[in-house]
């Protein structure tokens, strides 16, 4: 039985049927993990014995058929800045390499209250700022369709573990794309949900109007599933939207007359033509399933990039202020005084976030506050405006996910332009708090691509109903059987 080609689905039903237990299951996780890893650098701890007892449990309840779910004894990996109970938490910093939380957080809750497995933290940008999970304190996670090319950030190693057939499901976290980015990087599919469905309750903040918790998985259907599991209202988040998620239903369904808008700021200077023939592509099949296609502007896009650093890196400025070695963080220097204290911890920081920690400080500092900070705002309500005055026109919105593959680790992932280029297209969905979905459409020299569909606050599971019609009816090129989690034959174990 070769598990890493199985979708959620048939593990399921292998599960339900004794066919194989979820102890056997997660060994084969952990094993592959202990195989893969130490080349592909997706994870940052493994907690073996916890993650067999957890299988354990999930064999008991379905031996009872007591509360079994679609999840329970199914492996999921966790992004490494969501809290997990006595698991350490490190965001990728040494500043927390030794921060064991005391609670889970919502969503980890829950997918423990479904009896899913916990299978290990990955790796990411320390504390989540960076788009090339290069910021690590553990270590760069490398693409396993290319150990010389980046793995997209900062959720790479969610990305990674998945691609790579080390998980068949992860969490991760999207700021400005931190979930998207990666996973068209890596050739899976990856949601950064409308803000407020998922809860953000143990979720370490990094810009927290922002920030927003979403799956990664092979398959829409896999990712609908993991989806399902964990959104929902949570008093403990504030933001929390009362929608809630059918606990039944499927992707299925007729998206025949569905307006699907191409806007035309995203098919422009900077994108690789390859991939704009490949959304175009997407389009094509859309169509043919019964969508209106019609082009559409944005004239907000020209902004959304400097809005979202400076509001995002203010953001980061308050946020990390917690870390001072008395609440948070190792504490060093203490003999030094509360200062020297202070000073002395957030040494450990890694340079890309002191970076964004200071510009942050200044945008909001006396002098730039209205220039900068509010002007940013201004421009965050207009996108919000923008967008929604084209969501009156349309019912979607189709881009691409980045604007070229993913790049060379050596030389490029330095270039601050070609960084740039990869948040320019995900940013938007972050500003205006709307639902995002990145989907595998197509290959460029044996490295895959993403398409992305965005939609109104709410519209997530449309999202993921019209991507799958694209799969059920793309070219065999453009979604093939094969994927990275091959990529054991392609690596020396």
């Amino acid at each position: 039985m070769e598990m890493t080609k199985m979708n959620v689905g048939a593990l399921r039903k292998a599960l339900d049927r004794r066919e194989i237990s979820a102890v056997e299951l997660a060994t084969y996780y952990l094993d592959r993990i202990a195989q893969l890893d130490p080349q592909l650098k997706a994870f940052i701890t493994v907690p073996r014995a916890e993650v067999l007892q957890m299988a354990a449990a999930a064999d008991r309840r379905i031996a009872t058929q007591e509360d079994v779910t679609a999840l329970t004894g199914i492996p999921v990996a966790i992004k490494d800045n969501i809290c997990t109970e006595g698991i350490r938490t490190t965001c990728a910093s040494r500043l927390l390499a030794d921060f064991y939380p005391i609670y889970d957080a919502t969503v980890v809750a829950k997918l423990k209250q479904a009896g899913a497995v916990l299978l290990g933290k990955t790796n990411l940008d320390e504390f989540a700022m960076g788009s090339t999970t290069k910021e690590s304190f553990y270590g760069l996670t490398r693409n396993p369709w290319d150990r010389q090319r980046v793995a997209g950030g900062s959720s790479g190693g969610s990305a990674v573990a998945v691609a790579a057939g080390m998980a068949p499901l992860a969490l991760g976290s999207d700021t400005g794309g931190s979930i998207r980015q990666p996973a068209a990087f890596c050739g899976v599919w990856g949601l950064k949900p409308t803000y407020g469905r998922v809860s953000r309750y143990g979720l370490v903040p990094y810009a927290p109007s922002f920030d927003q918790i979403g799956p990664m998985a092979r398959s829409g259907w896999d990712l609908f599933l993991l989806f399902r599991g964990i959104a929902g209202y949570d008093p403990l988040d504030p933001t929390s939207l009362p929608a809630s998620v059918e606990a039944e239903g499927d992707l299925s369904g007729s998206i025949r007359g569905l307006r699907v808008g191409l806007p035309r700021e995203f098919f422009g200077a900077g994108l690789d033509g390859r991939i704009k023939e490949r959304v175009l592509a997407v389009a094509k099949v859309l169509a043919e399933a019964g969508c209106e296609l019609m082009e559409l502007s944005l004239p907000s896009m020209a902004y959304a990039l400097p809005a979202y650093y400076l509001l995002a890196y203010a953001e980061a400025s308050s946020s990390m202020a917690r870390y001072d070695g008395v609440r948070y963080g190792i504490r060093e220097g203490a003999e030094q005084g509360i200062v020297g204290m202070m000073t002395a911890t957030r040494q450990s920081l890694g340079l890309e976030v002191k970076r964004r920690i200071l510009l942050g400080t200044y945008f909001l500092s006396a002098d730039c506050y209205e220039e900068c900070y509010q002007q940013a705002q201004k421009v965050r309500t207009w996108m919000k405006q923008d967008f929604a005055a084209a969501y009156s026109r349309c019912d979607l919105l189709l881009t691409p996910t980045t604007a070229a593959p993913a790049f060379r680790i050596e030389g490029e992932a330095e270039d601050e332009p070609v960084l740039a280029l990869t948040e320019q297209y995900t940013v938007a969905a972050n500003l205006t708090g709307n639902p995002a979905l990145s989907f595998p459409c197509g290959w460029i020299n044996h490295l895959p691509v993403g398409a992305q569909l965005m939609g109104p606050a709410g519209t997530d599971e449309l999202l993921l109903r019209v991507a799958a019609v694209y799969t059920e009816n793309a070219p065999g090129e453009a979604v093939p059987e094969r994927t990275a989690r091959d990529v054991g034959e392609q690596i020396e174990v």
